[in-house]
């Protein structure tokens, strides 16, 4: 009967290694170097917003006065007179106008073109996605706002909210399609062929497959189409500026910061300014889940 043998291995340590202090200290100071960035990062971010939410509780006089972030006293008023000097049911309603108006087309259109462009294969299928992923780098600016609004007069649609929204819906359609046709890209396509087998066609695998599939990657795409419509304030500015009772509550809010006798009035503007932030804040925590699910869903092909 043989016993086995037990041969303690060469690496063996009977001790743990003793910590280098080099190691140590670049891996606090590492730590501490990532932890001054993103503690600047939060306070560029979030000091405008701490001080327009507290400034909106202020005086003018303090507000123009004090040196103080918090203030002295909370003035409630100034959200009650927002509210009754300006239009706010007008400006709200525009907003909601351009914003719903301007999500409910880019999901049609950029769904339809990331379905044709991620499964049909057609000569420029290539071409096109690299023109829209090469247009993205081009932003809408203020050399293009003279001629976009020279074309809407000339089909006479200068006056109307629709030329906001088409404008808008245009300059975005480049990141909304090539983000969808990833999503498209990621669905397996046994499921176009088990449709196909069933009877459908082009339209019907479209409707019936692919759209309801896309539900996380569209919801990425209505929240960034809502957010960056609610927020516009230059292109609204240009279409309704002799229209005040067309314009969103980006625009209007502005003219509470002056009041009959031209003297500026910040607290006023500034809490006009907290309230039309309250709908978009309110879309973004109940789609929030959803919107989350949607960025990491695109990135893993199925």
């Amino acid at each position: 009967m043989s016993t086995a043998a037990h041969r303690t291995p060469v690496n063996a340590r009977s001790h743990r290694e003793p910590v280098r202090p080099f190691a140590l200290i670049s891996k606090l100071l590492s730590v501490a170097v990532i932890s001054l960035f993103v503690l600047a990062m939060l306070v560029f971010t979030l000091y405008p917003v701490a001080f327009s939410l507290f400034g909106s509780f202020k005086t003018n006089m303090e507000l123009m006065n004090s040196s103080n972030l918090l203030p002295a006293a909370l003035q409630w008023e100034n959200y009650a007179e927002a509210w009754q000097r300006a239009n706010f049911a007008r400006y709200t309603w525009n907003s909601v106008f351009i914003s719903a108006a301007s999500t409910v087309i880019t999901v049609l259109v950029c769904s339809m073109a990331a379905y044709a462009l991620g499964r049909r294969a057609f000569p420029g299928n290539k071409l096109i996605l690299f023109l829209l992923a090469a247009t993205m780098f081009i932003s809408i600016g203020a050399i293009t706002y003279r001629p976009l609004y020279d074309m809407m007069r000339e089909v006479g649609m200068h006056k109307s909210l629709w030329s906001v929204v088409l404008i808008f819906v245009g300059t975005h359609l480049s990141f909304n399609i090539f983000l969808l046709e990833r999503f498209v890209k990621s669905i397996p396509k046994e499921l176009d062929e088990a449709a196909t087998i069933d009877g459908c066609g082009f339209y019907g695998i479209y409707w019936r497959v692919i759209l309801p599939l896309m539900g996380p990657g569209l919801g990425v795409v209505s929240l960034f189409s809502f957010r960056e419509a609610w927020n516009q304030y230059i292109l609204p500015l240009i279409f309704t500026m002799t229209r005040p009772d067309m314009q969103p509550l980006t625009v209007g809010v502005i003219s509470l910061k002056y009041s009959s006798n031209a003297a500026a009035e910040w607290h006023l503007m500034l809490a006009g300014s907290m309230l039309s932030m309250l709908p978009i804040l309110c879309v973004y925590f109940l789609t929030n889940k959803s919107f989350i699910s949607g960025l990491t869903q695109g990135s893993v092909k199925g």
